[in-house]
């Protein structure tokens, strides 16, 4: 049973910075595509960054330059550095396992975590 556990949110003021970490469990991190996501009180919930399983980035252009993404195969963990942060960076972060088709057509399903609140406000 797959499990992702994201710890690390808080209430941080602007300008500051905040780390967020995802402990995965009962996959083959190693082989995972994972991302970060966030979702604002009355929004939709939306991508922030991806890592590949080779550790290829991806980001939203709102945080490119201010937040990284990094994992640590040997931990089975996905983290993300948020500098600089602003009020509207204000979401609960979510952990997630990208959906794969491995060759020969396995099908690795997607898989959430729980969220963690991330606040930026003086």
């Amino acid at each position: 049973q797959v499990q992702l556990v994201e710890s690390g949110g808080g209430l941080v003021q602007p300008g500051g910075s905040l780390s967020l970490s995802c402990a995965a469990s009962g996959t083959i991190f190693s082989i995972d595509d994972m991302g970060w996501y966030r979702q604002a009180p009355g929004k939709e919930r939306e991508l922030v960054a991806v890592i590949t399983s080779d550790g290829r980035v991806r980001y939203a252009d709102s945080v490119k330059g201010r937040f990284t993404i990094s994992r640590d195969n040997a931990e089975n963990t996905v983290h993300l550095r948020m500098n600089n942060l602003k009020p509207e960076d204000t979401a609960v972060y979510y952990c997630k396992r990208e959906p794969q088709v491995l060759p020969g057509g396995v099908r690795r399903l997607e898989h959430w975590g729980q969220g963690t609140l991330v606040t930026v406000s003086s």
